[in-house]
């Protein structure tokens, strides 16, 4: 679905003013129809991503994906995994990694995978600052898995990744979805559990696979009823 001007500005929740300056700067991918700017949706998602921009818990209501849920941000990580000291040089034998390590049915090419993954960062890192980048295939359709999935690998050694704050990344979230709907619903929910503290501090202190799945199900609990994540209360039995 394309958004005009005044959509984006709610999505990204700042002022319409803003959403123009940020096309005049150039740094808002946009195009334009009968002299009106419009926007795609997955590029306003992924740019918004990689800016650190936080999100609107509306982008998770696309109007054409009505008939999908949310996938559940716990279940994807659950189904990807959460990996440990994963080992790699530089960026192609960290993705190489990522990929090997990644439980995807046996009918998926995983050597195709890497490379379309690779494609992808040729366009532009997917470091998205902080240490983080979101490696994902544009069109995760062609892959057909089952589910969707959400590998969370922690790097052995950060890695030059090209991230916009050219910092060095120690931490990938890897997605493949089998529909670009759930692909893109997914991608908007990490975004959206990465500007939440709970969840970025379990993230960047490598928590637990128990301490990081339940702060995503409070994740997913929190958009269910389109409110802010809640934090675990002391004594809880963590």
């Amino acid at each position: 679905m394309d958004l005009n001007v005044r959509e984006a500005a709610g999505l990204l929740g700042v002022s319409e003013k803003t959403i123009y300056r940020w096309v005049k700067d150039r740094r808002l991918p946009a195009f334009r129809i009968n002299e009106q700017y419009r926007f795609s949706r997955a590029e306003l998602l992924e740019w918004a991503t990689a800016q650190r921009i936080n999100v609107s818990a509306e982008i998770f209501c696309d109007p054409g994906a009505q008939t999908a849920p949310v996938p559940e941000l716990a279940e994807a990580l659950k189904a990807g995994g959460i990996h440990y000291r994963l080992s790699g040089r530089d960026k192609e034998t960290v993705l190489q990694a990522t990929v090997d390590v990644m439980p995807l049915p046996e009918e998926v090419d995983k050597a195709f995978l890497l490379r379309v993954m690779l494609a992808r960062e040729s366009l532009g890192s997917t470091g998205i600052g902080d240490g983080v980048a979101i490696p994902h295939v544009r069109n995760p359709i062609v892959l057909h898995v089952p589910r969707p999935m959400v590998a969370l690998c922690f790097l052995e050694q950060p890695i030059e990744f090209g991230a916009l704050d050219g910092k060095p990344v120690h931490t990938i979230f890897a997605i493949v979805s089998p529909t670009m709907a759930g692909h893109l619903r997914l991608l908007s929910k990490l975004a959206f559990a990465l500007r939440q503290p709970e969840f970025a501090a379990a993230v960047a202190r490598q928590g637990s696979r128990e301490e990081i799945l339940a702060a995503a199900a409070r994740i997913d609990a929190a958009v269910a009823q389109r409110r802010p994540p809640a934090p675990e209360r002391k004594g809880d039995g963590r």
